[in-house]
């Protein structure tokens, strides 16, 4: 299963588990066991590096899981659950891009002033009239 561009990791590192779904469903409910869970055990991991692996670990934990039962089918439960369970890896193995600091440009702090100038002549011109007028 990919997760992104360099990592993958095989589906049999990943235990899928099904249980009974839960709300509505009538007399089905009660005899398919259409709710998936897919755990996926971090630090047992082949597939990830030392450094992904204390990434992972200290972001969501050293035990993923994702779990389904929107539909009555399990096929395609377990597929939701792969989706969400690498949806949840590849957002904690992401590098957040360093913020580097911006000043604002001259045209923009003219433009702020102009804002606050003009906002200060509204206001002053909402006010009662002064006795000395």
């Amino acid at each position: 299963m990919a997760i992104t561009r360099g990592v993958a990791i095989p589906l049999s590192e990943v235990e899928l588990r099904t249980s009974r779904s839960s709300g509505p469903g009538g007399q089905h409910a009660n005899v398919t066991a259409s709710r998936v869970e897919a755990v996926f055990d971090v630090a047992a991991s082949q597939a990830l590096s030392e450094q992904q692996k204390r990434r992972v670990m200290a972001r969501v934990g050293p035990r993923v899981s994702a779990a389904a039962q929107d539909t009555r089918s399990q096929a395609r439960n377990r597929e939701l659950a792969l989706e969400r369970l690498r949806a949840r890896l590849a957002r904690a193995l992401s590098v957040p891009k360093r913020r580097r600091p911006t000043r604002p440009s001259r045209a923009a702090r003219e433009r702020r002033l102009e804002a606050k100038r003009h906002q200060s002549r509204r206001k002053r011109q909402r006010r009662r009239p002064s006795n000395d007028d």
